[in-house]
């Protein structure tokens, strides 16, 4: 049995795509963002009171990058993930968890934009240092797709594009992929799969409630 614990348009909407990709049965449990997390019933399931909270088997997991590893090692014929010793696993893994390097900046402006209701508590330093920082690591993935691949690996489609395109997709909402014409190719090859679709969340349920939002200036 594997039931994930989600809140849409976070961290989880990773997990949540890299399950349905592989095709295995799974249930969700929905959660609003908040402070529900911190309840005492939730932290029996998550000591960090965050998503993704991963049940399986009666064990317990969080953190995506290695629910990800996990996974793909669960179900290595799916070739979503790259097994030890395979040609692309260090390539694999570098990219598993470069999306948490975009993943911290995003989460930082999403605090800043959303989180902080008072005005007075935003930092317009924040925003713009954060901001950037998101634009360099859209430079990265430019880069790295210099070479005109479709996917991060030559081997194909893999849970390293699920894991940096879930990345990009919440940084979509403060950095905009002008002027990076490979990483918007590569974007919108990988949301047009009909498991980024599904992973989509429900009308009313967005944690962001407009579509881009612009340097805070204080």
């Amino acid at each position: 049995m594997i039931r994930l614990h989600h809140c849409p348009q976070t961290r989880s909407m990773r997990t949540l795509w890299l399950l349905i990709e592989l095709g295995v049965t799974f249930e969700v449990v929905e959660h609003a963002f908040g402070k529900n997390l911190r309840s005492s019933e939730y932290l029996r399931v998550s000591l960090s009171g965050r998503v993704p909270a991963l049940e399986i088997d009666g064990d317990r997991m969080i953190e995506t990058g290695a629910i990800t590893e996990y996974l793909c090692e669960m179900y290595p014929n799916t070739g979503l993930g790259r097994l030890p010793g395979t040609r692309e696993r260090r390539d694999w893994l570098i990219w598993v968890h470069f999306a948490e390097t975009i993943s911290q900046h995003a989460a930082a402006l999403t605090q800043q934009h959303v989180a902080l209701y008072d005005p007075a508590m935003r930092s317009p330093i924040v925003t713009k240092l954060e901001a950037a920082r998101i634009g360099k690591c859209f430079g990265a993935l430019e880069a790295a797709l210099s070479d005109g691949r479709e996917y991060l690996l030559t081997g194909g489609f893999s849970a390293a594009d699920i894991s940096v395109g879930q990345a990009v997709y919440m940084a979509r909402y403060f950095a905009r992929l002008d002027g990076f014409d490979r990483l918007a190719e590569w974007y919108a090859r990988i949301t047009a799969r009909p498991g980024f679709k599904e992973a989509l969340p429900e009308r009313g349920t967005e944690l962001y409630k407009q579509d881009f939002y612009e340097v805070w200036e204080g």
